[in-house]
């Protein structure tokens, strides 16, 4: 099932501003927000639906490619809520729901939820797989759960609650101020907002809950991308310290250039030089596309600077599918040193009068002549 564009799921316009997109968020959270239709799932699936649209909008650098490419350009399995938890998504847009008056499953209990760092890599494709899309597989080396402890960080895989917030995850501190009392409330810093904290802590990771090692990560890579496009995997990035979000995985695309071809967009260019006499009485040629070489035929009296238009032979529409052209630009080489012989053919050439398109089969023979000299 395809997408819903962002801009559609928001009720928004292309040109809408920042505080537009935060404020048709807040709009559409409050709309189906979880405490609001309890046991919805339409409701919940909106909800999510909601916060990846916002996910892509708030950002400038994904609103830009998102713009530009589609879903694609942020990636199509990659990015989005898919993977996550409702608790993912109240841990990352969490200050949204603030003046709602309800919350979510981390606003509620006021805790923090930690989240690994992102990852970059740069992946390396060929034109060839650029045209079909392809599946990379990426050793990735990070910052992986610990297998003993689950990924909590205590020995025996459980947590007490924080003694000094009582679970909470913040403390509150009450000032007196010529205005009267005021409470501002902060993380807690003995648990780091958690709530729950290590007594007994792993002998493998100390207490942290992750460990270094590495992952084999299966990257599918539609046809069409471009070069300098990122892709974000969800979750693939570093774990989180004792039971936190994984990080993201940002996969750069890196276009490998390509030995005869040159890339404009979705169209591919090609330069051929003929010799005076090919360019003269007409040739056939053979070009490189992505799926081989093809033979292109050159009419008789072709000028420098003529462009051959193959159709279809270029790189496939990221978004719609359809395919560029390959443009096939030539050039015709003129010798700067000719024997005598090949000086008196050319004058007797500069003496021929009225050359016709069609040529007549003294001439034929004439240009036959020259071709044999230049070969």
């Amino acid at each position: 099932m395809a997408k819903r564009d962002y801009y559609e799921i928001l009720e928004i316009s292309p040109n809408a501003t920042e505080e537009e997109i935060k404020k048709a968020y807040r709009k559409a959270a409050l709309k189906y927000h979880p405490d609001k239709n309890p046991g919805d799932k339409e409701a919940e699936e909106k909800f999510k639906e909601a916060a990846e649209a916002y996910s892509v909008l708030s950002d400038p650098e994904k609103r830009r490619r998102y713009d530009q490419y589609g879903h694609s350009g942020v990636g199509s399995d990659f990015g989005g809520f898919g993977g996550f938890s409702m608790e993912d998504i109240f841990s990352n847009f969490g200050s949204i729901f603030e003046d709602f008056g309800f919350g979510g499953q981390s606003t509620r209990t006021g805790r923090s939820i930690r989240k690994g760092s992102n990852l970059r890599v740069r992946v390396k494709l060929t034109l060839e797989e650029i045209a079909k899309g392809v599946e990379k597989k990426i050793r990735v080396n990070k910052f992986i759960k610990c297998h003993t402890c689950g990924g909590s960080g205590a020995k025996d895989g459980k947590k007490t609650t924080c003694p000094k917030c009582n679970g909470s995850g913040y403390t509150v501190r009450v000032m007196n101020t010529i205005l009267g009392q005021m409470q501002t409330r902060t993380t807690c810093p003995y648990c780091g907002g958690e709530g729950r904290v290590v007594t007994d802590s792993c002998n493998t990771c100390k207490g942290s809950g992750v460990v270094k090692g590495e992952e084999v990560i299966a990257v599918n890579i539609p046809a069409g991308v471009m070069n300098g496009m990122q892709l974000s995997l969800s979750g693939k990035g570093n774990a989180a310290e004792r039971g936190g979000i994984p990080g993201d995985l940002i996969v750069v695309i890196e276009e490998e250039e390509h030995p005869e071809l040159k890339r404009d967009g979705n169209n591919l260019l090609y330069e051929h030089t003929l010799t005076f006499p090919e360019a003269v009485s007409g040739t056939s040629i053979e070009v490189p596309t992505i799926e081989g070489r093809a033979k292109v035929k050159i009419e008789p009296g072709t000028q420098p600077g003529k462009i051959l238009r193959l159709r279809g032979k270029g790189l496939p529409d990221i978004n719609y599918g359809t395919r560029g052209d390959l443009l096939v630009y030539i050039n015709v080489w003129v010798p700067k040193v000719v024997s005598k012989e090949e000086a008196a053919l050319v004058e007797q050439l500069n003496r021929l009068k009225n050359i016709k398109p069609s040529y007549s089969e003294k001439e034929k023979n004439f240009f036959s002549k020259i071709r044999d000299l230049f070969h």
